[in-house]
């Protein structure tokens, strides 16, 4: 495999074991095993806890004893997203990684650097007999994309560490010292189930192409939202056609930008020529609308088999006007940093069956009243259209310090290293350190990592160069941990 002669080859060899183990977020079982038997196999001290987290702490080399402890972290999950073209199954396949150019890409799902490369760099440390380093303890948390429950239920006392170098930020040369808060916002419509009338046809409408990506990093980017998208035009050919609602299935995952959806519908059958050409008219409208943000955006419209039921036609028309009118997109800017999101949304999933459209939003902001205000204007918007609106999973934002010690000493280390100083930053999305910290309050906190592009995407892919800055520092800043006081 030629992702095995990549340098470092400590961190590139542990990261190509972890794409063959499948570890989507609910499923790490086989993952938490890997690592609890990396760490005993080492002889050291490993310990998984009662929610699956696994903790190995080695002791500090030679003469590095006095210097504070420090927590390496990551999360062991990934998150599963693929293109519709591809055949792959997230609970039973290995990630087909490969060398494109100057990055490592997978084929056609997403990579898993994130948080692969974080985790494979704390394996290499725990497995080196020659690096310099204080007393160590690795966290590998579980669960972080889908409600960050590994973080939520870690209990106090359990670390001993002073220091926690988080390593699942996305950009190298950049520090995080904060990040978004977050809460999912669930709606539930109760439709009726109605026969298909006689004298329609039926299609299905299909978009794919776009590029989603990361809710919290790419929703500046004025992606496509196809939850969105696919409502607006199935509410315009309602209008002009009258199309019934058969099936919609629209997002897969609540922290990733909906790149895909897929609506069953039908049309009477004399206007199907003219729906399907409207369809088309539409698909080159938003193609034009698109054409910077999403270019491989494709919107097509497909004879189907005749469905026995459909949506009653309330629901439908309630379905629509509450999809299109969600806040969505970037919300709110930092009015001290500028071009820094505060608060968002992103419309993830639209699911029918059984009787229920279930319809899920994630609210983010570093502000909590903000993420909790905006969640609430969502959910009116929902409820005036009849759905049963629930608030789950809210976690906090991680408040900066600009005085953190550990921030001083990695500016200095990155400075003496590389010859300039790290951007300091406050990072739109849900790290765990906000969660992390509430439990140990004590922790001196920063989350740093190499460069990855497109995270939560089947185009995710990791620059190689940047994981062998990424390592050096890490190596550097170890090897620079102050002394207990």
């Amino acid at each position: 495999m030629e992702i095995l002669n990549l340098e470092p080859g400590s961190v590139w060899k542990n990261f190509y074991h972890l794409t063959l183990i499948p570890r989507p977020s609910k499923s790490e079982a086989r993952v938490i095993q890997f690592i609890r038997e990396f760490g005993e196999n080492l002889g050291l001290e490993t310990l998984v806890d009662e929610t699956g987290n696994v903790i190995i702490r080695k002791p500090a080399s030679k003469g590095m004893e006095n210097r504070m402890g420090v927590i390496l972290q990551a999360h062991l999950d990934m998150v599963p997203q693929k293109n519709s073209d591809t055949t792959h199954d997230f609970e039973k396949d290995p990630i087909e990684a490969y060398i494109d150019g100057e990055w490592v890409t997978a084929k056609g799902t997403t990579l898993g650097s994130d948080n692969g490369i974080g985790a494979a760099a704390a394996m290499a440390v725990l497995e080196s007999d020659n690096i310099v380093h204080g007393p160590v303890e690795a966290l590998f948390t579980i669960d972080e994309e889908t409600g960050m429950t590994g973080a939520v239920n870690l209990k106090p006392g359990l670390l001993k560490g002073d220091i926690l170098l988080n390593m699942d930020s996305e950009d190298e040369g950049e520090l995080y010292i904060g990040c978004a808060g977050g809460v999912d916002v669930i709606a539930t419509f109760n439709y009726h189930s109605e026969p298909a009338p006689s004298g329609y046809s039926a299609c299905r409408i299909s978009i794919t192409g776009m590029k989603g990506g990361h809710s919290g990093l790419d929703i500046h980017l004025n992606r496509g939202n196809a939850c969105i998208l696919i409502c607006r035009i199935m509410e315009e050919v309602a209008e002009k056609f009258g199309l019934r609602l058969a099936s919609i299935h629209a997002g897969s995952l609540r922290n990733a930008i909906p790149r895909e959806a897929f609506a069953d519908v039908i049309v009477p059958s004399e206007s199907l020529t003219v729906f399907r050409s409207y369809i088309a008219q539409s698909a080159a409208r938003e193609q034009q609308n698109y054409a910077e943000a999403d270019p491989g955006l494709k919107i097509i419209s497909e004879e189907t088999i005749m469905p026995a039921m459909v949506i009653d036609r309330k629901t439908q028309a309630q379905l629509f006007e509450a999809v299109i009118r969600c806040p969505n997109g970037a919300i709110e800017f930092n009015k001290d940093m500028p071009g820094v999101v505060e608060t968002s949304s992103n419309l993830a999933i639209i699911r029918s069956e059984n009787g229920n459209i279930e319809v899920s939003c994630l609210t983010r902001s570093a502000v909590d009243s903000e993420r909790d205000r905006v969640a609430s204007e969502i959910a009116k918007v929902l409820r005036e259209n009849g759905a049963e609106v629930v608030h789950k999973g809210a976690y906090p934002g991680w408040k900066p310090n600009v005085n953190s010690p550990i921030l001083k000493t990695m500016k200095e280390v990155y400075h003496k290293r590389f010859g300039k100083v790290p951007e300091v930053k406050v990072i739109h999305a849900g790290l765990e350190c906000g969660i992390l910290g509430a439990n140990y309050p004590h922790w001196d906190m920063i989350s740093f990592g190499p460069t990855i592009r497109f995270p939560h995407s089947p185009d995710e892919k990791v620059n190689i160069a940047s994981v062998g800055k990424f390592w050096e520092y890490l190596l550097e800043t170890l090897k620079n941990i102050p002394e207990k006081v």
